[in-house]
């Protein structure tokens, strides 16, 4: 679970921080950085299982391509930063396997790491360059500290005392200089070996990437965290596919394989449930429950098993018992299955991004697609189990709907704001929050948000008339009488003057 996140020289963003809880929700208009945090978040997920290069060749600029590697930095103008830094609070799980299926557990489990990257000119790639790791460091943070980090409400005695334990004395990964060189020295955790000393300049990878169960369990389980966090971008076309009796269960980013998923659900229900009583239907009752409050017309959903074609696809019935193939369903029907089987699912942990969440759905099932994605989240207040397992969700949005109805202590705004360096000036994304939340009280030297910058989301109308005079535009001779503007809405409409 990552609990804060510090960020600079990474595309737009510079000395942003940010503190995360279960569910965040970042709203903001388009080309503020919301997507560049996500970028960021996922980035450093693919530094924790690829090498440096794969890794930024990988992050999108602004067009949406990918490639080149000196996009990723901070430009001002025709200027680029030359460093990017990263420094990351987060919980880890207290237990895993290495990539060989070895054991591991973690001596502490509430973690920092940092990280920061250099560009530098490559002889051999004279087109894009090379990134350089210049520091890396992971630390613990001290049982003790818990609750100076984590701010957001949550209870002391069921759910903090079980994600934060161990103990610990010496960092796990640090950077030190050694004969006017810089070294990465990882240290043994699982055993009382010697630490091991890795040249800077000429990693190819991070050295977080490269750890196992005997050497370094609980850097182990630190890159496992990372490794979770994900974007979301669920795919209509994948989510019709159906799957082979063959198939790995866990949704993918794009939602491919959802029947096997779900479909093994009902089994490890069956075989791993304490409760003799709870059927293996219980996923799919589930799912039903969560898909009937999004959707009216939904009986009940299965997985057709096709023995002759070896094949499992998922099906919706409606309220008259007829069932719908996958294929036959809407995009907004697949998204909120897709979501439902999530939320269900006790062994999809980490960081979940999802970007506009309210793509496709009437504008009455927002709060109900919002408690959907908030049950995913764990509950701070419950025992972390099976029925609440240790998984976070972040958002990001432009929608009024949205933002007027999450809680006003998961909402983030975000907005480009003016800062002068070195006598230039530019704009940078600026989070903000509510006062009298608990990121408020997290950070009391800081202003927060301003109530008028929510006017375009709570009250989009009048914020759009107050920006109505555009120059140059050609004038439009005769008024034209709005839907908004009909008597009849007029008092169903909020903040009118009527």
């Amino acid at each position: 679970m990552l609990t804060r996140l510090k960020i600079s020289g990474f595309k737009n963003l510079i000395d942003v921080d940010v503190r995360f809880g279960p569910f965040t929700c970042i709203a903001g208009p388009n080309g503020s950085g919301k997507s560049n945090l996500f970028d960021a978040i996922t980035f450093l997920s693919s530094l924790a299982s690829d090498t440096i290069m794969n890794s930024a060749s990988r992050v999108r600029d602004e067009s949406g391509r990918t490639g080149n590697i000196r996009n990723i930095f901070h430009r001002l103008g025709n200027e680029y930063e030359n460093e990017m830094k990263f420094d990351a609070e987060m919980l880890i799980p207290k237990e895993g396997v290495d990539d060989l299926g070895q054991s591991a557990h973690a001596s502490i489990t509430f973690v920092r790491y940092q990280l920061i990257l250099r560009y530098r000119v490559d002889d051999f790639l004279p087109s894009s360059g090379a990134l350089e790791l210049v520091q890396e460091n992971l630390t613990h943070i001290k049982v003790g500290d818990a609750p100076k980090h984590l701010k957001f409400p949550h209870s002391t005695a069921n759910w903090r005392k079980y994600v934060v334990t161990g103990r610990r004395t010496t960092p796990l990964i640090s950077t030190v200089r050694e004969d006017g060189d810089t070294r990465i020295k990882l240290s043994q955790d699982g055993t009382k070996g010697r630490p091991r000393l890795f040249l800077a300049t000429n990693l190819p990878r991070t050295v977080l990437s490269t750890v196992n169960a005997a050497e370094s369990p609980t850097a182990l389980l630190a890159r496992r965290e990372m490794q979770s966090w994900r974007l979301l971008q669920l795919e209509p076309s994948a989510l019709r596919e159906p799957d082979n009796f063959t198939t790995s269960p866990g949704l993918g980013t794009d939602g491919a394989h959802l029947p096997a998923t779900l479909y093994n659900l009902a089994h490890y229900n069956k075989n791993h449930s304490k409760v003799s009583e709870i059927p293996d239907t219980w996923p799919f009752n589930q799912v039903s429950f969560s898909l009937g409050e999004l959707i009216d017309d939904v009986h009940s959903v299965r997985i057709d098993r096709d023995e002759k074609r070896e094949l499992l696809t998922l099906e919706v019935a409606d309220s008259y018992g007829t069932y719908h193939p996958a294929r036959s369903l809407s995009d907004g029907t697949l998204r909120f299955l897709a979501l439902a089987v999530l939320k269900v699912d006790p062994k999809a942990t980490g960081l979940i991004c999802l970007e506009e969440p309210e793509n496709g759905i009437h504008p009455e099932r927002i709060p109900a697609i919002i408690r959907l994605l908030r049950g995913i989240a764990v509950d701070p207040k419950l025992p972390v189990g099976n029925d609440n397992p240790l998984r976070q969700v972040i958002v990001n949005t432009h929608s009024p709907a949205v933002v007027s109805q999450v809680p006003d202590d998961a909402l983030l705004v975000v907005h480009l704001k003016e800062r002068t360096i070195k006598k230039r000036k530019f704009k940078v994304p600026s989070f903000e929050w509510l006062s009298e939340t608990w990121r408020a009280e997290a950070e009391p030297e800081i202003r927060p948000l301003s109530p008028g910058k929510l006017l375009a989301y709570l009250n989009p109308v009048e914020a759009a008339e107050a920006l109505d005079f555009i120059p140059f535009q050609r004038p439009i001779t005769s008024k034209v009488r709005r839907v908004v503007d009909r008597p009849e809405f007029q008092l169903m409409l909020p903040f009118t003057d009527v």
